[in-house]
This record gives structure tokens, C-alpha cells and sequence, in this order.
């Protein structure tokens, strides 16, 4: 090890001698439950995002084992069995695949297993689902309450915390829900990702998921966009409302923050430098895409949808 974070080979040598002296770090079972394409071209690409992230995690955190269900959630009714955490990268709102399964995952969340919930996975459902969530994450996705425009969002400052670990500042444009329905007092709950949303963000007709009042009110005030939690018991939750455009994955800091979050919930170790991982490239991106490539479309159509404006 050193302190810019694990090399493979160093991470290796190290297990192998820590298992000599019976200390070898556990293996650690990431379940990914990615859902069925809902948007356009690139956009909200579970299942690819979730393969691509599932990929770098095993390629690169030797003690993670990853498992990637797609398309909803799996139908095999064991799962989740052994798992250390669960990435839940869905469709959200009355499509969302975990709201028949509050029980199943709650078994598990009370075993000290970890949540992870990305994009409109977090949008699910004021009532029984949305109280879960509050419980496991710390946070959800509250209709009429949350809200979710299209802006850049400049993260000027990064706190210090294991999941941001090797995270500089940095700025993408992406759908970047915002106004999350936290617990009382954020108890429990760290922001990691904070930015001040652009005033026209604020000033949409009002909906379920456009504006409101208390969103209105709140023009200039900084939102927080990702978070860590822990919750009694000692299980931890991990929120991350971007993710919609599936390009975004290439923006190192952006990734580095979601692989380590991911990590941080498995209760392992984050390196010092956070989760390594080289930046895919765009024929990487383009591999598992659940919708087809348009006519004309080009690399830098793809930068550009990211781009800060």
C-alpha cells in the first residue's frame, strides 16, 4: 500500500502476507440491481452504468466480488444472500423494482449490509418506501418536495471523508435532483457533494418533480447532491442523485465518488487516494447501451452533453 491508494500487485502482496498472519481482509459481495432502459440514448443506462461500475470495482478493490442483476429486480429469490451491500441503480416513483421488496431488503439492511442508490433509484415513493429509504439512506427523492432540473453543478469544495478520498473539485452538467427529503436534523447523514443550484432551477411551474414554494425560497442556498449515512446498527447508506447521462461515467472525479461510495458501504477500506481506476474510453461507454446508437451521433455530441454551461 501506499498513500496515493492500492496498486493490484501491492494490494496482493499485502493480503497475502496479512493472511499469513490470519489478518486477510474479508471478501466483500456487492449486489447491482440495474433496471430496464426508461429514457433515450445514453440516458439513464442502469444497466450499463451498473456493469461498468461493478467492473472497475472487482478489477480494482481485490477484496470485492460483484454481482450485477439486470433489467429489474432478480428473480432468483436468494439474491441477496451474502451480501455486503446493494447498489440500486432503477427506474423510481411507481416503477420502482424495490418497492414489492421493502421486507427483503430490510432483512438485510438490519444485518449491517449497505444501501447504495443512484439517480431515479432514489425517487421511491412518499409513504412506507420513502420512510425506508429515510432509514437505510438517510435521504430519498420526495415528490412535491424534491425537485429535478437539468444544470452544472460546481463543486467548489470537497470535504473530507472516506468516500471522497482523491475527489478535487470539479464541474459536469447532468440531471442533479436536489432538495432531498433528509432525516430530522441530517442525523446520522454527511453531505459530500454540495453545490448552489442556478435560480431558473428554482423558478419552474410548480409538480411533483418541478417546484414548490419551499424550494422557491430557498434561491442561492446550496444543495446537497450526495451524501453519506450510518444508522444504528452500523450499516451505512450512500446517495447519489445524479447519474442520468451515462457519458458521465468519464469524468475521473465524478466516477472516483460513486466507486468509492460504493466501497464505503461494503466497509471497506477506501485508499487513501480513493478507488483507482483508469478513465474508459468512448468505446467503452458505448458498450452495453441498452438503446441504439443514432444516426450521427459522435464522440464529441457526447462531450458535450456533460459539459459545463
Amino acid at each position: 500500500m501506499t498513500n496515493r491508494g492500492w496498486s493490484r500487485r501491492g494490494f496482493l502482496a499485502w493480503t497475502a502476507g496479512a493472511a499469513a498472519l490470519g489478518a486477510a481482509p474479508a471478501r466483500k459481495k456487492i449486489v447491482f440491481i440495474a433496471d430496464k432502459a426508461s429514457h433515450g440514448f445514453a440516458q439513464h443506462e442502469c444497466n450499463a452504468g451498473c456493469l461498468l461500475l461493478a467492473r472497475l470495482l472487482k478489477e480494482n478493490v481485490p477484496c470485492i466480488e460483484t454481482v450485477v442483476h439486470r433489467n429489474g429486480w432478480p428473480e432468483t429469490p436468494n439474491a441477496l444472500d451474502g451480501a455486503s451491500a446493494v447498489v440500486l441503480y432503477t427506474n423510481g416513483g411507481a416503477k420502482h423494482p424495490a418497492a414489492n421488496h421493502l421486507d427483503e431488503l430490510d432483512a438485510l439492511m438490519r444485518r449491517g449490509a449497505g444501501l447504495a442508490v443512484l439517480h431515479y433509484g432514489l425517487d421511491a415513493g412518499k409513504g412506507a418506501p420513502g420512510d425506508k429509504f429515510i432509514e437505510w439512506l438517510g435521504g430519498y427523492y420526495e415528490p412535491y418536495w424534491s425537485v429535478n432540473p437539468m444544470w452544472t453543478a460546481d463543486f467548489k469544495e470537497i470535504p473530507k471523508h472516506p468516500v471522497t478520498r482523491g475527489v478535487k473539485p470539479f464541474a459536469i452538467y447532468d440531471e442533479w435532483y436536489y432538495h432531498m427529503r433528509f432525516r430530522e436534523d441530517m442525523a446520522g447523514v454527511t453531505p459530500l457533494l454540495s453545490a448552489v443550484p442556478p435560480d431558473a432551477t428554482r423558478e419552474r411551474k410548480f409538480g411533483p418533480h418541478s417546484g414548490n414554494e419551499t424550494v422557491l425560497a430557498r434561491k442561492g442556498m446550496q444543495e446537497h447532491l450526495a451524501w453519506a449515512s450510518e444508522r444504528k446498527g452500523g450499516g451505512r447508506g450512500f446517495g447519489f442523485t445524479g447519474s442520468h447521462f451515462h457519458w458521465a461515467w468519464g469524468q475521473d472525479d465524478y466516477r472516483k465518488v460513486v466507486l468509492n461510495g460504493i466501497a464505503w458501504i461494503a466497509k471497506t477500506e477506501v485508499p487513501a487516494n480513493g478507488v483507482p481506476s483508469r478513465t474508459p474510453t468512448y468505446e467503452e461507454l458505448l458498450e452495453n447501451l441498452d438503446k441504439p446508437i443514432p444516426e450521427g451521433w459522435t464522440k464529441e455530441k457526447a462531450a458535450d452533453a456533460i459539459r459545463p454551461r
